[in-house]
């Protein structure tokens, strides 16, 4: 994917005399985009990481950082996917970015980590389900619900296919797939890698927001993901307790649909810089200042 804060940069040169201090000569390119590398290491310099283990938020579980991985807690996350990346406003217990890549890195990507309480997921259905019907299901549940989305300001989404077929491991009680999405009238496309970790009470969600491009680099890193990251004691998928513990009101087609995180759709689609194009018709620097949330003072 190219980068889209680059693209939206060489559409700004135009307007970089809006600034208040001294401006770059029009014709200065090297030393404007130095300007906009400058502001975006220090936007993302702001921006605490963490490694080793440590806990979930509301202890739900726990998450050894995968070496090579760095965690963004809970509310710097919501800070990248709601200023940065521009999605609607919604929960989660943090990000895992690639040590070397950060949100508004070129071919950065990222696992956002939330959870769902809907109870005890069966998977007694893993292995009876069709997925090429499933997802023609699926496209045509997006395109007809494409009109509320646009009626709410945000743009369509096409579901253009697999990334990668949907895979349950019975013994890890791990579920992940891909899809590959595109976003208003864009050619360019958008991989959503869904990873589920099925507990008692409910559901880890561990989503990678990437390009096409990078599938290979994702699917390399579950099998680690998978090995440290884990349900608090007692609240794994082995400890449910068919007595007291509710089930879910859909199984493995069910996670895979999407259809049980409507009432959070927030993590069912993350986007990725889908916006940021509308920055150039915005003034300019300022828009992009407005943008990360830059302060009066910086110039």
């Amino acid at each position: 994917m190219k980068n889209p804060l680059f693209s939206l940069f060489l559409l700004l040169l135009a307007a970089a005399s809006v600034v208040a201090k001294p401006a770059p000569k029009p014709t200065a390119v090297p030393d404007s985009v130095a300007r906009y590398r400058a502001v975006v290491d220090s936007v993302q310099g702001t921006l605490r990481y963490q490694t080793g283990h440590l806990t979930l938020p509301g202890g739900i579980g726990e998450l050894t950082v995968p070496t090579g991985y760095r965690y963004l807690d809970s509310a710097q996350s919501r800070r990248v996917l709601t200023t940065f990346w521009h999605n609607p406003r919604g929960l989660s217990l943090g990000m895992l970015f690639p040590k070397d890549k950060g949100p508004l890195d070129d071919n950065s990507w990222a696992y956002v980590i939330q959870y769902d309480d809907m109870g005890y997921v069966k998977d007694n259905d893993a292995d009876d389900i069709d997925y090429a019907d499933l997802l023609a299901d699926m496209q045509q549940d997006l395109e007809e619900e494409n009109p509320e989305r646009e009626k709410a300001g945000f743009e369509a989404v096409h579901l253009m296919g697999w990334g990668a077929n949907p895979y349950y491991n019975k013994s890890q009680h791990a579920l992940h797939w891909a899809k590959v999405l595109r976003f208003g009238s864009s050619r360019d496309s958008t991989l959503n890698y869904n990873v589920r970790l099925l507990g008692r009470k409910g559901v880890l969600v561990l989503n990678a927001v990437a390009a096409p491009a990078q599938l290979a680099e994702i699917k390399a890193s579950i099998p680690g993901l998978l090995a440290n990251v884990s349900f608090a004691k007692g609240q794994q998928y082995t400890d449910y307790n068919a007595g007291i513990d509710e089930v879910a009101a859909y199984t493995i087609g069910g996670l895979v649909a999407g259809k049980v995180l409507a009432k959070v759709g927030f993590f069912a689609i993350i986007l990725k810089f889908w916006k940021l194009g509308l920055l150039a018709l915005g003034g300019g620097w300022a828009a992009i200042k407005r943008f990360f949330g830059i302060g009066a003072k910086e110039a």
